[in-house]
């Protein structure tokens, strides 16, 4: 029986630290649902379309990878699409106390359903996508923390800015 992982987040965007987490989750698992997370209440970048683009453009064809996305409570979505194993990036030890609560909540709402936890490289723990809209808002390059499509989207989202001469 083939084995699924979901890795739920925001992916607003996308980082070298998610496509990270990404191909680890593949490596250990037969195939990986990365999920989408449509929160109502936040006003992403990148729509959800976006997004799920975006992600499947860094990871490019990879046969045992599949983007969706979902609103709601995550157990209730691990449930419906058969997975038993949710899949979370952790960069510091903040990360792991909220993370740690969430795990421990999930579990009680879903019994059979468990959470790992893959701590993310060393030249990526310091990377977020909130960071990478700030600098990329203010001119700022981050391509080398961001796929070449997220590069991509980001410049074009925010033009670099025309500085007056002097």
């Amino acid at each position: 029986m083939a084995m699924m992982a979901l890795y739920p987040g925001t992916f607003d965007p996308i980082t070298n630290g998610h496509l990270d987490i990404i191909h680890r989750s593949l490596s250990i698992f037969d195939r990986v649902l990365v999920a989408v997370a449509v929160n109502v209440r936040k006003e992403p970048l990148f729509g959800t379309e976006e997004r799920m683009d975006l992600i499947r453009a860094a990871v490019g064809p990879e046969p045992r990878l599949e983007v969706d996305a979902f609103q709601g409570l995550l157990v209730d979505y691990v449930r419906r699409r058969g997975a038993r194993v949710v899949v979370r990036g952790l960069r510091a030890i903040a990360d792991f106390e909220y993370e740690f609560q969430l795990a421990h909540m999930n579990r009680r709402l879903a019994p059979g359903v468990d959470t790992i936890f893959l701590p993310t490289t060393q030249e990526n723990f310091y990377v977020s996508s909130s960071l990478v809209k700030e600098i990329a808002s203010f001119g700022g390059d981050v391509s080398g923390v961001v796929p070449v499509a997220v590069n991509h989207a980001l410049r074009a989202r925010f033009p670099p800015a025309t500085l007056p001469t002097p």
